[in-house]
């Protein structure tokens, strides 16, 4: 796949995470940004994973060594830069809001985190871009670009289309799971969002569950709902073996 990588990429390969994985580092417009990449091997899918609104950490790295575990190459990118890591709701807005007024550069960040998964030996002709929360925000951002990915995932992310912009160049499709008790994104949210999807003639898949809170995936939170987590992962797993090539 010819990418039009935007910005200078430097991979520095820091400290094993485990035995599977290791965190690294590049460079994007002189900033660093640290994320995680994992795979079985180089002819393994790949799943451009992207964090929720506290930054890359332990939660999106287990996510990924469960893909890993599958078959998957993964790369869970980091869009608010090296260390930081915000745990104060106002922080977490302050860098999730940059970014949402700044849709340029969330769409080049996202360009530069596929194009360092490529650079470490992933197939970027045989991938989907999945996120939570932000990051399911972040990855239709990227859909919406004309992104050339096989699909795009979101688990409870935010739907809403942004004023000018639309899906007449996404070249995937999509798969939404969403909470029916999500008091953040609405369900008036999810259904226009099918309408748009739909007028757009873009293959699409929408579930939601009833009782589902907003970050229902979240292990350990007081939002983490056991079934819903459970049957979305589930649909997950088999939609990436029906969507992407199987190594050999």
């Amino acid at each position: 796949m010819k990418i039009l990588i935007i910005l200078t990429v430097i991979l520095m390969v820091m400290q094993t995470a485990n035995a599977d994985g290791d965190f690294v580092t590049y460079q994007v417009s002189g900033k660093l940004y640290q994320g995680y990449f994992v795979t079985p091997s180089r002819e393994a899918p790949l799943v451009l994973l992207v964090h929720d609104w506290d930054g890359l950490t332990d939660y999106e790295v287990k996510r990924a060594n469960m893909l890993a575990d599958l078959g998957y190459s993964v790369f869970a990118a980091d869009l608010f830069g090296k260390g930081i890591r915000p745990t104060q709701v106002k922080d977490k807005r302050q860098h999730t809001g940059e970014l949402y007024k700044d849709r340029v550069k969330m769409r080049e960040l996202l360009q530069a985190a596929l194009g360092t998964a490529l650079l470490k030996g992933a197939d970027g002709d045989n991938a989907v871009a999945m996120g939570y929360c932000f990051g399911g925000a972040a990855v239709l951002e990227y859909a919406r670009s004309g992104a050339d990915l096989k699909g795009f995932v979101t688990f409870h992310g935010r739907l809403k289309t942004p004023p000018g912009q639309d899906y007449k160049h996404t070249k995937g499709n999509l798969l939404i799971f969403h909470g029916s008790a999500d008091s953040n994104i609405s369900m008036l949210q999810y259904a226009q969002l099918a309408v748009e999807l739909e007028k757009n003639n873009i293959s699409h898949e929408m579930t939601n569950y009833s009782g589902a809170p907003h970050a229902f995936t979240v292990f350990g939170s007081a939002r983490y709902q056991a079934d819903a987590d459970k049957k979305s992962w589930a649909r997950f797993t088999q939609y990436l073996s029906e969507t992407l090539k199987t190594a050999k």
